[in-house]
C-alpha cells in the first residue's frame, strides 16, 4: 500500500487569515451601514450597539460559510484532478 501524499491542505493558514479579514470587513459594513436603519430607536449610541452587536452574530455565521466554501472548493479542486 503507498500513501500519497496531499497536496494542498483543506485548511491553511492563509485561508484562515483571508476569511478573518473578509468577515471583519463583512463586521463593520453591516454593523456601520445595513444595520443601523431597522433598529427602532432615536438614540444614536442605542443604534449602534444593537446594530454591532446583532453584526457580531451574523458575522459568525458568514466566517462559518466563508470557511465551509474554502474548504469545499479545495476538496473538488483535489477530486476534478484525479
Amino acid at each position: 500500500m503507498s500513501v500519497e501524499k496531499e497536496e494542498q491542505p483543506l485548511v491553511s493558514r492563509n485561508g484562515i487569515v483571508i476569511d478573518l479579514l473578509l468577515s471583519f470587513c463583512f463586521f463593520i459594513f453591516m454593523g456601520a451601514y445595513v444595520l443601523p436603519p431597522h433598529v427602532p430607536s432615536d438614540d444614536s449610541l442605542v443604534v449602534n450597539i444593537v446594530a454591532f452587536m446583532t453584526s457580531f452574530c451574523m458575522t459568525g455565521v458568514f466566517w462559518m460559510a466563508a470557511n465551509m466554501f474554502r474548504v469545499t472548493l479545495v476538496d473538488f479542486q483535489r477530486s476534478k484532478k484525479n
